[in-house]
């Protein structure tokens, strides 16, 4: 079995290889990791950085956004056929024992997607995010028809069904949302796992902002209607 972890990067040169560093090499019951850095478009040291950490990089020449570069990242799964992806966030916010868990977790429960669920009782835990993510968690069930305790969470797991069947096609903010519309209409089972986000003042500028909901919600709302 062989796993690709994806991350998503754009102007992250102060975090990169600090990130790729974090991530677990050695899993039980995997052969193989694989680690790809999708850059987009960045118009810092984020590439060589990543390359010099030893993963994978590719590099999109104009900023496409977040669903772009999920995008781009699936399909490298898929043509290299790897058995799992797990995507995770290039600010840091991630540990790598937690990769581990949502690993672990779509072998022992036998799921196809599995979200990181994102503890936000801590004095770290940024407020303004925690609204944020609880008010995407409501409209993502109203507009996508399933529940999820982390919408917006950057660490995600899918086995190779999933892989295969998840069809994104939104370039922004809002794949985030599009992505459990097409775990329901795929009919994938959905797991969750609970983990530690890591909150530094560079990773608290990250991210969603208040600002941002109506666009990705206007976005979001067309791609459901077409």
């Amino acid at each position: 079995m062989k796993v690709l972890i994806g991350i998503p990067a754009y102007n992250e040169e102060q975090t990169i290889e600090g990130v790729i560093k974090s991530l677990p090499r050695k899993i039980k019951g995997i052969n193989k990791i694989d680690i790809l850095v999708v850059d987009d478009g960045s118009f810092d040291n984020t590439k060589n950085k990543a390359s010099k950490s030893g993963a994978k990089t590719l590099v999109h020449i104009s900023n496409r956004g977040l669903g772009g570069v999920l995008r781009t990242i699936f399909e490298y799964a898929r043509i290299e056929d790897y058995d799992m992806l797990v995507t995770c966030d290039a600010d840091g916010q991630h540990r790598g024992q937690d990769i581990t868990k949502i690993i672990e977790a779509i072998i022992k429960k036998r799921v196809d997607v599995v979200v990181g669920v994102r503890e936000y009782n801590t004095k770290d835990s940024p407020k303004i995010k925690v609204i944020i993510n609880y008010i995407a968690n409501i409209l993502t069930f109203f507009l996508c028809g399933i529940y999820t305790n982390d919408s917006q969470s950057g660490l995600r797991g899918f086995n190779k069904k999933a892989i295969n069947v998840i069809n994104i096609q939104t370039d922004g903010m809002e794949v985030s949302s599009e992505i459990f519309k097409e775990i329901k209409q795929n009919r994938l089972h959905l797991g969750e796992v609970s983990v530690k986000a890591i909150y530094t003042d560079y990773s608290k500028m990250k991210g969603q902002k208040v600002s941002d909901a109506p666009d990705v919600l206007f976005r979001l709302l067309l791609r459901l209607i077409r």
